[in-house]
């Protein structure tokens, strides 16, 4: 009988493991070959860094093109499975190049520690204990990593608040953090863990969880552009993009669909280089309910001229030492590629990305809708899988995008009768 219960899993090596799973699976000997097959990344290298490996799964690997940010040309690695998403960000770069591209700022690479402190009897004058052991508390989080205090980074500041709860008050306490160019993940949670003690003595309380929040609103980008109405189609299109933008402002429902729009091109990007997509994700989705009702994150408008402008703002907790950055041999070409210096310089990169995919998606929903675009790039991978002939393979995807029938099925029947 199969069973998922096997002791000692961790301690066999990759390829010990996947002849386990191979034999629960029934995995053939193809298949747990392409399992194997790790490309770049070895075997030995994938194991380092997570657990339980077999093997390694991989995504395509694609280039945006025509990015111009701050002045500066990018090529932009992507690494995504999604049909039209590395075409459709160039494309935007290549509407808004003519009038300067995109144009970034940021908050600097600040991130905040939680410590979570209950059973506090007097939880405001506790508050009032800890802002006043401020510097002592900076000290002993400082003293955890020296290095980076030399670099000019480290714990800055403090915030305190009171929080009611399900459990009664708690006070939880914001240790402030310029984590440089990291990400910073491990650097504030060891702060946090090395403060906690201290904070308990001062507080009276029991400090209960001590770590990171994904919602980096003091590590904020922000990315702007301006696409003329010529570039677009005219002026009924950019009317168009704000009454669409002005649906996802209104409506969660559609908010969640256009933000999703704009994590197709951020996402890619940080898979690419290496970075916590969950991070990323999870910081931009708060952000965009941060007013108590879930909102889109960009905001498109008609200038004077009748031109289109649209801004992103987001936190970006991304970085450049650490993790797989520094581990996954494509994700170092990946940040080869971008030519970025900095954590800060790969945020507003991946930002105007960000931007740039919105404004794709909205000006295809404003205009043609998005479906045909998708249709064609999907009916590519239609023909692939029925076995297309190159030959024919253009043949049977313009007949199925024609048709609007992109299945495998119609595939199939195509390619037989151009067989005839």
């Amino acid at each position: 009988m199969k069973t998922s219960e096997v002791s000692g899993f961790y301690k066999l090596s990759p390829k010990q493991r996947l002849a386990e799973v191979a034999e629960f699976a029934g995995l053939t000997e193809d298949e747990q070959k392409l399992i194997l097959n790790t490309g770049a990344l070895s075997l030995d290298q994938a194991d380092r860094m997570i657990e339980n490996v077999i093997g390694a799964f991989q995504l395509p690997l694609g280039v945006a093109v025509n990015f111009l940010i701050n002045g500066k040309d990018y090529l932009i690695p992507m690494s995504v499975e999604e049909p039209s998403v590395v075409a459709a960000a160039s494309n935007a770069a290549k509407i808004v190049r003519k009038t300067g591209g995109f144009f970034t700022s940021n908050t600097g690479p600040i991130m905040k520690a939680q410590v979570q402190v209950v059973n506090v009897k007097d939880p405001f004058y506790a508050k009032a204990k800890i802002l006043e052991n401020k510097d002592e508390i900076i000290k002993i989080a400082n003293a955890q990593d020296p290095m980076l205090i030399s670099l000019g980074g480290g714990m800055q500041d403090l915030e305190v608040r009171v929080l009611d709860s399900i459990i009664g008050p708690m006070v939880v306490i914001h240790l402030i953090v310029n984590t440089l160019d990291a990400m910073g993940a491990n650097t504030v949670n060891t702060m946090a863990e090395a403060v906690a003690p201290h904070v308990e003595k001062i507080t009276g309380g029991r400090v209960y969880l001590r770590i990171l929040s994904n919602l980096a609103d003091r590590r904020l980008v922000r990315a702007r552009t301006l696409a003329s109405k010529e570039a677009l189609g005219g002026e009924e299109v950019v009317d168009g993009i704000v009454t669409a933008y002005a649906f996802a402002e209104a409506d969660p429902y559609r908010a969640a669909t256009h933000n999703k729009g704009i994590m197709n091109g951020i996402t890619p990007v940080i898979t690419a280089t290496g970075n916590d997509t969950r991070a990323i994700e999870a910081g931009a989705h708060s952000y965009a309910a941060r007013s108590g009702r879930y909102k889109s994150l960009t905001v498109w408008e008609k200038n004077a001229d009748g031109d289109l402008v649209g801004t992103l703002e987001m936190p970006m907790a991304v970085g450049l030492i650490g993790g797989a950055t520094k581990v996954h041999p494509i994700a170092k070409i990946a940040v080869k590629i971008l030519g970025v210096k900095t954590a800060v310089e790969l945020g507003e990169v991946i930002c105007a990305v960000g931007l740039a995919q919105n404004l794709t998606a909205i000006k295809a929903l404003a205009t043609e809708g998005i479906q045909r675009g998708h249709m064609e790039l999907h009916a590519r991978n239609i023909a692939a899988m029925a076995g297309a002939d190159p030959k024919i393979a253009d043949k049977v995807i313009e007949i199925m995008v024609r048709d609007k029938k992109v299945r495998i099925d119609y595939a199939k029947e195509l390619i037989e009768k151009f067989k005839q």
